[in-house]
């Protein structure tokens, strides 16, 4: 089942600021190793202070994500499979990335995380492929830092609107943005050197909402 706004993939170039090292740090998914015949790995966003009353989803949906999360790398482990599989979610929207061996296994993914309580909807990006380096999934965490990093330096963003997942080089973008806004974070992502792909997964709203999410709106 996959949500009602574009997605796009892009290709990238060009550079992003100082803060990109401490980004990236700060950015880098949660990885659990498990048993199998090659590890599995499952990364999720952690939900805190700032960042909480900076975002765009209610504190109460933040949470309620990060427990989709959760519960996504139980239940994917208890599938036994291998590979490296990474659920993120954002206002309830769960987004699977990563790699597995076989399509039967991506499709397992896929069920076992549309079941969870909460999930309203699924975005299916696992490939059937050879799981990725430890050194590979390093520095894509590198990329998502300089991404973030090339949000703040863009004046004209509200850099914690968009949520950033990277995997093999391929930049996914969350968040609740508008049309402009989901346009100009992409073509910023796609700027960064080193970015293979941009994919957009924003849930759309209008001017009109997000000017209700701003201090003094409605929301």
């Amino acid at each position: 089942m996959t949500p009602n706004q574009p997605r796009k993939t892009l290709p990238a170039l060009a550079g992003a600021g100082a803060r990109t090292l401490a980004l990236a740090l700060a950015g880098a998914s949660a990885a659990v190793a498990l048993p199998g015949c090659a590890p599995l790995l499952i990364g999720g966003a952690m939900v805190g202070g700032t960042m909480m009353a900076l975002d765009r989803r209610t504190s109460g949906t933040q949470v309620e994500d990060q427990a989709i999360e959760l519960k996504s790398l139980a239940r994917v482990r208890e599938l036994g499979i291998g590979g490296h599989v990474n659920v993120t979610s954002y206002n309830r929207l769960a987004l699977i990335t990563g790699e597995v061996s076989r399509d039967a296994d991506r499709q397992a993914v896929e069920q076992v995380v549309s079941r969870i309580d909460a999930v309203r909807s699924v975005v299916n990006e696992l490939a059937v492929m050879d799981t990725s380096s430890a050194g590979a999934r390093a520095n894509d965490g590198i990329l998502s830092g300089k991404v973030k990093a090339s949000f703040v330096d863009a004046k004209d963003l509200q850099a914690p609107a968009a949520k950033v997942v990277t995997e093999r080089g391929i930049v996914y973008l969350m968040g609740r943005v508008t049309e402009r806004e989901a346009n100009r974070f992409a073509d910023v992502a796609r700027s960064v050197p080193g970015v293979q792909k941009v994919v957009k997964v924003f849930e759309l709203i209008t001017e009109a909402d997000l000017a209700n999410l701003q201090p003094g709106g409605t929301n």
